[in-house]
């Protein structure tokens, strides 16, 4: 069987221009302590030679544009230290699947109460699916009482749901989507 495989698609990254590919004629420039304050493109690229430091436009929007007098090098390495600590604190809201069955016992409906439990305090999604197999696809009204009567009881545990696909009949397959209210 043939495998195809995908390119990761690469972010842009934000490109600062540095020294003379500067082009605004009056700058505001600070330094790591201090806000040095406007003067124009030339002697801001003079001080920082003279300094043996790079100039870099961190805000070009501003008016006049922001420059800062720093090491590019270490500045560069800074901002991806940064965003490598910003995508460590995300988390992914993943999608938990639970499924029932139209015959399932009361000790099973329990289990899989404490799952979702378990499955929404940890912030995630939880995925309700009722399987109808047969003969059983008759009743789809029972169906639809089982699943609600799992969503009254996660209610009555004191979670605040927020119902992000309301239950839906899908061939054999009677599904809902609950996620934690914010």
């Amino acid at each position: 069987m043939r495998k195809t495989y995908r390119r990761p698609v690469a972010v842009p990254k934000k490109r600062y221009r540095v020294n003379a590919e500067i082009t605004a004629p009056e700058v505001r420039v600070l330094t790591e302590e201090e806000h040095i304050g406007v003067m124009p493109i030339a002697e801001a690229i003079a001080m920082a030679k003279e300094a043996e430091m790079d100039l870099v436009e961190i805000e070009p929007g501003g008016t006049p544009p922001v420059v800062k007098l720093t090491d590019f090098g270490r500045f560069q390495y800074q901002k991806e230290k940064d965003l490598q600590k910003q995508k460590a604190k995300q988390k992914k809201t993943e999608i938990k699947g639970i499924r029932l069955s139209l015959r399932i016992g009361e000790h099973d409906l329990e289990t899989r109460r404490g799952q979702a439990k378990k499955f929404l305090e940890q912030n995630d999604k939880v995925k309700l699916e009722l399987v109808l197999r047969g003969r059983e696809r008759q009743h789809t009204d029972l169906a639809r009482k089982i699943l609600e009567q799992f969503v009254e009881a996660l209610k009555e545990a004191g979670f605040v749901l927020a119902i992000d696909e309301p239950i839906s009949l899908q061939g054999g397959r009677m599904s809902t989507t609950l996620g934690i209210k914010k």
